[in-house]
């Protein structure tokens, strides 16, 4: 899958997302707007998750994909978000090579990047 603009590669992140877990046998809510910090809101035997959904095709000079947490914005391209100090439960990442990855918010450290590799694969749901 390619990502030609920023635009399609989050309109095809969510997209996968909720493929993935509507075949996984959860309910998928989809917001009605773009203010909340959670893309998705997902439930399986009565509990309710919210998720952050983000797609990349962004690799290390390794060959691991790198992905961006944070979200920037304004003339100055300053922060104004970044994930792991939001209000969600999950992140799950779809990878231009069609890996997805579902992360429960409290493993992450870091606040601006993550780098898919050893550290993270036991989150790996499909390669």
């Amino acid at each position: 899958m390619e990502f030609s603009t920023n635009k399609q590669k989050g309109n095809s992140g969510l997209g996968i997302a909720i493929a993935y877990f509507s075949t996984s046998g959860y309910t998928v809510s989809i917001p009605l707007n773009d203010t909340q910090d959670y893309d998705l809101i997902i439930e399986k035997d009565n509990i309710f998750q919210s998720v952050q959904v983000k797609a990349t095709g962004c690799k290390t000079k390794y060959g691991n994909y790198q992905l961006a947490l944070k979200s920037c914005g304004g003339s100055c391209g300053k922060t104004y978000k970044t994930v792991i100090k939001t209000n969600v439960d999950l992140l799950f990442v779809v990878t231009e090579d069609m890996s997805m990855y579902l992360l429960p918010i409290t493993c992450l450290q870091n606040e601006s990047t993550i780098t898919l590799g050893k550290k993270y694969e036991k989150y790996c749901i499909k390669s």
